[in-house]
């Protein structure tokens, strides 16, 4: 039989496990609650907010294409000889004259020799010919010669002439023939292609280097043809190449009065406006020919999330996150933008980026962002609790 004093002090241990278990039961289920209400909390900063706000909305065609030199020379063999020497690469800077290719020229310098001699020989016959065509002109003035012999000298005279002109032109034939051996850069550029090898044969026509300007780049579009009665000459042209993270602008400097017959689209010739323009051609091109201009309500692209033809975007009001249906229109080639249609009114707050886990409903926090001085919290007020046994005093 147990004492009445081990009864007691049981009795206490565990009236004072179902209080401990009690309370720590309590502390779990608050801190489990808390937990749950910062989940529900999307704390974001001003930057992660965009206003929309009526903008310009640009129209006009579409335009894509390349951009291609105006300055460009295909510098082709203009003889059959063999590739000697290459002289420069490819993305190298040249000069008007430099040399960029020699080809073997033995066999037209022997040509240009053997013209050089005959016409030599042509003019030493003809000095000849005029000569005795003088003498005879004074002994028929005496009347010791005939009408006859006269004419005959005359005759060989002339055919001698006409010899040393036919040689001479052999020996320019030739002479040019022989610089043709040297390909020389036609202006000032750069080494965009090279064709050939030392060693390679070239026949007449093939080729050999391509040089072009930098400087002199220009954007060959192309607009469908049922648009272009939209592009006229002297209208601005936003554009972007591919591998440059920027916008370049342009002026249609030319529309091709002709469209292409199997793809019924019309070459445009843009000029770049500036001098930022690139340094590589060859590079596709998309942008929007500024054909009018009109102020309408306008949100990112980033903004918006697209579910099949459907378009929404979250709303931030009165601390709340709202899914928004959004009716949008055209867009603008060169921000993203899109023109709102219903849905959004002029000063409404949207996620710039919005993520899958956003809930509608959701409550909203707006803090400081990353750099911007804190704002001190008051620190809680600490809730004293006296002894029990104080208590009892």
């Amino acid at each position: 039989m147990l004492r009445p004093s081990l009864i007691v002090l049981a009795i206490t241990l565990s009236l004072a496990a179902c209080s401990k278990g009690d309370k720590t039961g309590k502390s779990a289920d608050t801190v489990k609650g808390a937990s749950a209400s910062t989940a529900q909390t999307l704390k974001v900063t001003a930057e992660d907010l965009l206003i929309v706000k009526n903008s310009a909305l640009s129209s006009g065609p579409v335009i894509t294409g390349t951009i291609q030199p105006e300055r460009r020379a295909d510098l082709r063999a203009e003889v059959s000889a063999i590739v000697l020497q290459v002289l420069k690469e490819n993305g190298e800077t040249v000069r008007k004259g430099d040399l960029l290719v020699r080809l073997d020229d033995t066999s037209i310098r022997d040509l240009m020799n053997s013209a050089e001699e005959a016409a030599r020989a042509s003019a030493q016959s003809f000095d000849q010919a005029e000569r005795q065509l003088q003498r005879l002109k004074t002994l028929r003035a005496s009347g010791m010669t005939s009408t006859q012999q006269l004419e005959d000298a005359e005759i060989r005279r002339n055919n001698a002439q006409s010899d040393l002109v036919a040689a001479k032109a052999r020996t320019v034939q030739a002479r040019q023939q022989l610089q043709r051996t040297e390909v020389r850069a036609p202006f000032d550029g750069i080494v965009s292609e090279r064709k050939v090898s030392a060693g390679d044969t070239a026949q007449i026509g093939k080729e050999l280097v391509k040089v072009i300007d930098p400087a002199s780049m220009r954007f060959q579009g192309l607009v469908s043809a049922d648009k272009i009665n939209n592009v006229k000459p002297d209208q601005m042209v936003n554009f972007r190449i591919n591998g440059y993270d920027q916008e370049f602008i342009g002026k249609v400097k030319r529309v091709d009065p002709a469209a292409n017959p199997t793809t019924r689209q019309v070459e445009v010739m843009v000029e770049f406006v500036g001098t930022n323009q690139p340094r590589v051609s060859g590079l596709y091109a998309e942008g929007r020919v500024e054909a009018g201009s009109t102020q309408m309500l306008t949100i990112k692209g980033t903004a918006l999330t697209f579910d099949g033809d459907k378009a929404y975007a979250w709303r931030v009001k009165d601390g709340l996150l709202k899914k928004v249906n959004v009716v949008v229109g055209e867009r603008d080639a060169r921000r993203g933008d899109y023109a709102v249609r219903s849905g959004l009114v002029d000063g409404d707050k949207v996620v710039g980026n919005p993520l899958s886990t956003l809930k509608d409903g959701q409550k909203v926090e707006l803090v400081a962002s990353a750099g911007a001085p804190a704002v001190p919290v008051p620190a809680p007020a600490v809730a004293t609790v006296a002894p029990a046994s104080v208590a009892g005093k």
